[in-house]
């Protein structure tokens, strides 16, 4: 039993190495892409639409409404970084039920790099909607004391996503391989069910985190606009 996908070495060279997490990585954004080729390539703007581009219509709106109701009035101009980080998130657990699959969430470093997405989103999503200027006075709110405070709270954030991701999806692989080795095959299937379960409700909360961090960080300039109206 591997804790880790990066135990799982197939090349290496010197310094350089080509792990399990990096095979798995690349191969779920290959699988990914060429997905999404063929799910979109004859979609129709006319009044003939297929069931297929209905269901697809029907769960984006579901999922522009959820980020509104977050707090982003414009969904539109996120849900691509958001759509993105659960799809990956999702595929990688359900992808679990394929025989010798290594996901790659079950690494720290894939977590810590989709948290630095988000870290790296967030002021770039703030900066956008606010200017720099606007964003960076956000920082000294309510007074300039909470400057650090302000700062290490993005960091730990980040932290905590990373972490919190890495060790729902650890846990979750490290329990079900222990269980194919002490029980029966039934009682393994039922919790490779919930283990798929887990997985998808892990990508729902990550995204849905990473949505309430940006709608915090543009959240601000909204509310300089509301006060400018009322004066």
């Amino acid at each position: 039993m591997n804790i880790s996908p990066d135990n799982i070495i197939y090349w290496q060279v010197g310094f350089f190495k080509l792990n399990a997490t990096i095979v798995y990585t690349w191969g779920l954004m290959f699988v990914l892409v060429i997905t999404s080729k063929l799910i979109t390539r004859r979609l129709s703007i006319g009044l003939q639409r297929s069931r297929w581009q209905n269901l697809m219509e029907i769960i984006v709106t579901s999922i522009n409404q959820q980020i509104e109701e977050v707090g982003l009035k414009n969904p539109q101009k996120y849900i691509g970084f958001l759509g993105s980080l659960f799809l990956f998130v999702a595929m990688a657990a359900l992808l679990t039920i394929i025989p010798g699959y290594e996901t790659p969430t079950g690494s720290l470093s894939t977590t810590a790099a989709l948290a630095i997405c988000v870290f790296v989103a967030v002021p770039m999503f703030g900066i956008q909607q606010s200017g720099l200027g606007r964003y960076l006075r956000g920082y000294l709110k309510p007074t300039v004391i909470m400057l650090p405070f302000n700062i290490v709270s993005e960091v730990t954030r980040t932290l905590a996503l990373a972490v919190r991701l890495f060790g729902n999806m650890m846990s979750g692989a490290m329990i079900l391989a222990i269980l194919l080795t002490i029980t029966p095959f039934i009682f393994p299937v039922v919790m490779s069910a919930l283990g798929l379960l887990t997985g998808m409700v892990q990508a729902y909360i990550f995204s849905i985190l990473a949505t309430v961090y940006i709608a915090a960080a543009t959240r601000i300039s909204d509310t300089r606009l509301d006060d400018k109206k009322e004066l």
